[in-house]
């Protein structure tokens, strides 16, 4: 039988009114990491799969998740 394991990341996350109306996101503790939203729900999920992206990037360059 093969275990499973994941990690729980938790990350500060800044929502920013933009001029057109939507929201840019940015995560302090993952340098370069900025993404947009329509509305507040789409910039949440666009952040989590943002993040989502950056850590595996990451663990391919086989660099530590901060």
């Amino acid at each position: 039988m093969k275990k499973i394991k994941h990690k729980i990341y938790q990350f500060t996350a800044i929502f920013e009114l933009n001029e057109t109306g939507g929201y840019t996101v940015t995560v302090p503790a993952l340098p370069g990491l900025v993404t947009e939203g329509l509305d507040l729900e789409s910039a949440q999920v666009m952040a989590r799969d943002a993040i989502r992206c950056y850590i595996e990037g990451l663990k391919k360059a086989k660099e530590k998740v901060p």
